[in-house]
């Protein structure tokens, strides 16, 4: 199976495919507590996730929104959307808008001193015949995926990755510009969004680089190793080796400033946005996930954070002095869940995010969205357009 790279789509995943199910919230088990692998739905495999009510003893309290609605973009706290998502009109062309230009390249991992790429499973037996062929899409191997069960083996394996650069109509060439960063390939739905709030003045003239990840999914693969590592390196990489490829290939000037400076990213692609902010917040201060993986699947094992991403609301958030992040997420009703180990809820997950991130004053919001799956693409036709609206909020550019 080839890994797809797009945002709403995720690799090696069926992402919001999921069929609602009339039955109760699931009850996770106790983090850390021995639950036979597969026992309740999963990352793409076994049954379809069960559907979460917003109000389960335990969540955040919300507000209930208008079916159709989206949250108010210059306010704080915890929504939950109606079961229908229209899209919002932002996210359709208008003839009468400045339309943005898009420069196109790609980047190969030989030329990556950060990632020079690694694939999961056995090294070929035969490399005169079986040997990974440079610039060929990696395939994800069976097995593996979003389950544990033993060491993950891995070797070598060069990619190739895309990346796009929107530059909106307004940019004024040889001007140091602000810039969104998003993972998982080309997003042309959120150029189209920055087109249309640009010109409604809703966000600033701002650059968006759209980065493809390294391929295949999960533990093991390129693409788990740079969105679900708990470290700074995938920022540095963005920094060193994709913004100066960036800037040279659109011709634009690109911020330094960390409040001028925002990411996003879907499934361990939003993790992956919270990383770069959190470890990096010299780099950015804006972030915007939907279906955030604030579960465990980091790989290799790091005994500093031995839960992986769920350490965020577990222990980082809550034991760090407050840092100038401002953060929008979202999470489905029937969002991934694998009742494995207590660590793979990404409901709850996403729930404690709102719990932790409130109790320590942070200036976020927190969409709960009916009727959808895993980075659901209704849902994000529906609020990207707020969602963008939300982060940069509080943005003051510098005086000419």
């Amino acid at each position: 199976m080839v890994c797809l790279r797009s945002f709403a789509i995720l690799t090696c995943l069926s992402a919001g495919a999921y069929t609602a199910m009339a039955q109760p919230p699931a009850a996770a088990p106790a983090p850390g507590a021995p639950v036979a692998v597969g026992a309740s739905g999963g990352r793409g495999r076994g049954p379809a996730a069960p559907t979460r009510d917003p109000h389960t003893e335990g969540y955040v309290a919300a507000t209930e929104l208008p079916d159709g609605g989206n949250a108010p973009a210059k306010t704080d706290g915890n929504f939950i959307l109606g079961p229908t998502h229209p899209p919002a009109p932002e996210m359709t062309a208008q003839d009468s808008v400045p339309q943005g230009a898009i420069f196109n390249f790609e980047m190969q991992s030989t030329d990556s001193k950060i990632y020079p790429g690694i694939k999961r499973g056995p090294a070929p037996a035969d490399p005169a015949t079986e040997a990974v062929v440079p610039g060929a899409p990696a395939v994800c191997p069976q097995g593996g995926g979003r389950g544990g069960g033993g060491p993950i083996e891995t070797h070598p394996a060069p990619y190739t990755r895309k990346v796009a650069v929107y530059v909106p109509k307004q940019y004024v060439p040889g001007t140091v510009a602000p810039f969104i960063v998003g993972a998982d390939g080309i997003d042309k739905g959120l150029f189209t969004a920055l087109d249309n709030l640009i010109a409604e003045h809703k966000v600033p003239v701002m650059i968006a680089i759209s980065i493809g990840n390294g391929g295949c999914d999960a533990q093991g693969s390129e693409r788990g190793l740079e969105y679900d590592t708990m470290s700074g390196l995938y920022a540095e990489f963005v920094e060193k080796e994709v913004l100066p490829l960036a800037e040279k290939q659109a011709n634009v000037k690109l911020t330094k400033d960390p409040d001028a400076r925002a990411t996003m990213g879907g499934s361990s692609g939003g993790s992956a946005a919270l990383e770069m902010a959190w470890y990096h917040n010299d780099l950015y201060h804006r972030v915007l996930t939907y279906s955030g993986t604030y579960v465990n699947q980091q790989s290799p094992m790091n005994p500093e954070t031995p839960h992986g991403a769920w350490e965020f609301h577990e222990s980082i958030i809550p034991n760090s002095p407050v840092k100038p992040i401002r953060i929008w997420m979202e999470v489905g009703d029937r969002d991934n869940y694998n009742a494995r180990d207590g660590y793979h809820d990404w409901v709850l997950a996403n729930e404690n995010m709102a719990k932790v991130l409130a109790a320590k004053g942070y200036h976020y919001q927190f969409v709960f969205a009916r009727n959808a799956g895993h980075t659901d693409g209704a849902v994000k036709r529906q609020t990207l357009p707020e969602a963008l609206e939300y982060i940069w909020q509080g943005f003051v550019a510098p005086k000419k």
